[in-house]
């Protein structure tokens, strides 16, 4: 037979209402109560019924990710620190995959699963702040990413072009003076890219070097062969770069495939650094230098602010916030590493 709250009522020696609120979270209870009921749920191995709470509660207990690349380490990463989060809350995270295409977007904004999903988690990559303000959904919205500024949602992201002044000074603190960026956006719709070509740009400036247009190499995606090709396209310059930038991790790995094909090697001949620190870097050959966001709070930060929304525990106005990040140097730029 099911355990029931008034079993666990009877057991702790309290109040059925009182057992409602400490499994509920209803209201604030005394913690030496609160510790009470908890080891009757414990002692009884009471499960409770999320589905019928969230239905009580007119929810549906689904909450949304939605990633423009499900190909790509890095959101599998963010996702699965996400969906763990969610499941602790309480709620069940479903993914969306966008395929960074605008039609998708606009009906994930304000049209699909508008009724299904409690609230939503987005990296928008085609859309821009007008198609944010213009929603007509009123579930909670939270953004990642640097997709979308200025809007009246939460925003959660790592600071791009700081991110990017670590990757080159780096390169300049192991002597690198012909530093390639690879992953500029070809179309102009990747502000991530964007940002990170303008930290490339400070960066180079504040070390008193020349921004060679020709050492930045665009890119329609941002995958390994994009990253591949780009730096075949760099070495065939009269004066290649001594060290590359990669937009992300998968285009930095493409580069080292390249690399190693044209038989050179990194960092003896070409340092190479990306961003991201997908667990894919760190069994390269060689491995992989990368500035490292920090996921963990990324996805974690997301799913508690939205879920605050969802049950109105959050009523502060939107907050931007920007997650640290740090440097992981390995052998792509320090042999021996």
């Amino acid at each position: 037979m099911a355990v029931s709250l008034k079993d666990i009522a009877e057991r702790a020696g309290v109040s059925l209402a009182t057992v409602s609120n400490v499994v509920n979270g209803y209201r604030p209870v005394g913690e030496r109560t609160r510790q009470r009921v908890q080891q009757a749920v414990d002692e009884l191995g009471y499960s409770p019924n999320l589905s019928a709470r969230h239905l009580r509660r007119g929810r549906t207990g689904l909450i949304a990710l939605a990633i423009p690349e499900l190909n790509n380490p890095y959101f599998a990463e963010l996702a699965e620190i996400a969906i763990r989060e969610a499941a602790g809350l309480g709620y069940t995270l479903v993914m969306e995959n966008t395929a960074a295409d605008r039609e998708a977007e606009l009906l994930l904004l304000d049209g699909s699963r508008r009724h299904i999903i409690d609230g939503l988690i987005f990296s928008p990559v085609r859309i821009g702040r007008a198609e944010v303000l213009a929603r007509t959904a009123d579930s909670p919205l939270v953004l990642i990413g640097e997709g979308v500024h200025d809007v009246p949602h939460d925003h959660i992201a790592i600071d791009n072009v700081a991110a990017s002044h670590a990757a080159i000074q780096h390169l300049v603190g192991i002597g690198r003076r012909r530093i390639a960026f690879i992953g500029a956006a070809d179309g102009g719709d990747r502000q991530s890219a964007h940002l990170r070509l303008r930290g490339y740009r400070e960066a180079l400036a504040a070390a008193g070097l020349p921004y060679r247009p020709g050492l930045v190499a665009p890119t329609r995606e941002f995958g390994r062969r994009d990253g591949e090709q780009a730096m075949r396209d760099l070495l065939a310059l009269d004066e290649p770069p001594d060290a590359v930038f990669g937009y992300n991790d998968l285009v930095a790995i493409g580069a080292l495939r390249a690399l190693t094909e044209a038989g050179h090697r990194a960092p003896r001949d070409v340092a190479v650094i990306g961003i991201d620190d997908i667990e894919e870097g760190r069994f390269s050959n060689p491995t992989l230098t990368t500035i490292a966001p920090d996921k963990e709070a990324i996805g974690r930060l997301a799913v508690r602010r939205l879920v605050a929304r969802i049950e109105g525990t959050q009523v502060t106005a939107p907050l931007t916030v920007q997650t640290p990040f740090r440097l992981i140097c390995r052998e792509s730029t320090s042999a021996g590493r």
